[in-house]
């Protein structure tokens, strides 16, 4: 009989501080009122490392810090220049990509095959391509001769801290802004060692400065008056408040914000690679994606048979230690995420909806969930509606086309949806159809720096990704 094999990563890769500071001006400084969290690995609850929590006067040190390197360094530097000092980062990012990707795993509880063969290749791959754009921005297409906007502040999420860090700093820089960068209080690791391979690569002092600490700190660097433009990515609460904040002010601003996807199979698409589709848009990083494949819309005569080869796919996911090479689903961020998720499920429960996860024994310590689906679902559901941002699929169905564009359109959000059909004319029509800022079709969760990225509706607005994600930062 088989026997599973762990296969872990060594965790000796990484070189864990007991206390991290924030990095302003260059340097690494202590928080003006000796403020700290901690970062907890949330597969096993284990205390990381203490990080200092920013405050409002260390807010005002990091603005002005930036303010400087734009004005004296950033700012005035010939475009090829700027694209040396971003083609070395991406260099020192790939010699890293071990070391950076346990961190990630270790801070964030995702896989770590998803952290090494995923996250890492595009980080880097996000600042070669900017790094392309530095010395050509008069040929963007923006007409005229755009430049920088200044001092950019930059609130990124915990489901894919150096992802999202690479998506906003990477353009931010090209464009010739300096940065002031708050990571999640959750999952700072990452973006403090970032900011070592900043010192690494000799980049002048307060072009990049990263401020750790909670909700307060977001808000003070939002509503600073030394900022020009703001990037936000995470809830569609926090970024009502944020917009709400900076109205009536010069800032540019730019939201990237909830999601509640839907993945659409129709009966001609062929099955099995579907079902790959399926499990990988919503079962990726535990459904932590603000773009997961949230709600799944199968055509009627066809659904037992989806469903079917789903559950049956559902039964072999592994879920466990996130350094394990094999593990198919990590550990849940946080307590509190581990809590909304729970209450989200109990209503669908609660409902009516059928609720099924495969056989699955959970580690004694962590935050974790099973892999779950519910069928029954209807559109009144709680389930189908919110944004439970864990491993919990809706399964919906519907007979024609237009029934699957009206279903698919019915939610506040419009941030991404999927098509499989063997048929290209139906994806095309259903794509101009569709309110959703990416479409994939015959494929889910596919990103290339290349691409723009966005939503609209509920899920934001402005493009991250492409030439299209230099637009938010250049003054056109």
């Amino acid at each position: 009989m088989f026997e599973y094999a762990p296969a872990p990563e060594s965790r000796s890769v990484v070189d864990l501080k007991p206390s991290y500071g924030l990095f302003i001006d260059g340097k690494f400084v202590d928080p003006a009122d000796g403020g700290s969290s901690k970062s907890i690995n949330p597969a096993s609850e284990e205390v990381l490392a203490e990080v200092a929590e920013a405050g409002t006067p260390d807010v005002e040190r990091a603005v002005r810090a930036a303010r400087k390197a734009y004005d004296k360094v950033w700012g005035p530097m010939p475009g090829r220049d700027r694209a040396k000092y971003l083609y070395r980062i991406a260099r020192l990012i790939q010699e890293r990509s071990r070391e950076l990707a346990v961190l990630e795993s270790l801070d964030n509880g995702k896989p770590i095959r998803e952290s090494r063969d995923v996250d890492l290749p595009l980080v880097a791959a996000h600042f070669f391509y900017y790094a392309g754009w530095a010395d050509k921005l008069e040929h963007a297409g923006f007409g005229g001769n755009p430049q920088p906007i200044g001092v950019a502040a930059q609130v990124i999420p915990w489901n894919f801290p150096l992802l999202m860090l690479a998506w906003k700093i990477a353009p931010a820089l090209a464009a010739g802004n300096t940065v002031v960068l708050k990571p999640a209080e959750t999952t700072p690791l990452t973006a403090l060692l970032f900011a070592e391979i900043c010192q690494q690569a000799d980049l002048p002092a307060g072009v990049v400065n990263i401020l750790t600490g909670a909700g307060d700190t977001g808000r003070a660097l939002v509503e600073h008056p030394g900022v020009d433009k703001v990037a936000f990515t995470g809830s569609t609460e926090v970024g009502r408040a944020i917009a709400r904040s900076i109205a009536g002010t010069r800032k540019k601003l730019t939201l990237e914000l909830g999601g509640k996807a839907a993945n659409i199979v129709f009966d001609d698409a062929p099955i099995d690679q579907a079902v790959e589709g399926i499990v990988n848009g919503i079962f990726f990083n535990q459904g932590h994606v603000c773009c997961a494949g949230s709600r799944l819309l199968v055509q009627e005569n066809v659904a037992d048979r989806v469903l079917e080869s789903l559950k049956r796919r559902m039964a072999q996911l592994r879920v466990g230690d996130p350094l394990d090479k094999n593990t198919d689903v990590g550990a849940i961020n946080s307590a509190a995420q581990l809590e909304r998720i729970r209450e989200l499920s109990d209503a669908g429960s609660a409902e009516g909806a059928e609720r099924w996860s495969p056989p699955c024994e959970l580690p004694d310590r962590g935050f974790w969930f099973a892999p779950t689906i519910f069928t029954g679902v209807t559109q009144a559901h709680r389930i189908a509606r919110e944004e439970i941002f864990g491993p919990v699929l809706s399964v919906l169905t519907f007979r024609t086309p237009a029934e699957a564009v009206e279903k698919a359109n019915n939610t506040p959000y419009g941030l991404s949806a999927g098509i499989w059909t063997d048929k290209g004319s139906r994806i095309l029509w259903m794509a101009d159809r569709l309110r959703a800022g990416v479409v994939w079709a015959n494929t889910f969760n596919k990103f290339d720096p290349t691409s723009p990225f966005g939503g609209y509706k509920e899920s934001g607005y402005g493009r991250e990704g492409g030439r299209h994600g230099l637009e938010g930062y250049l003054n056109v």
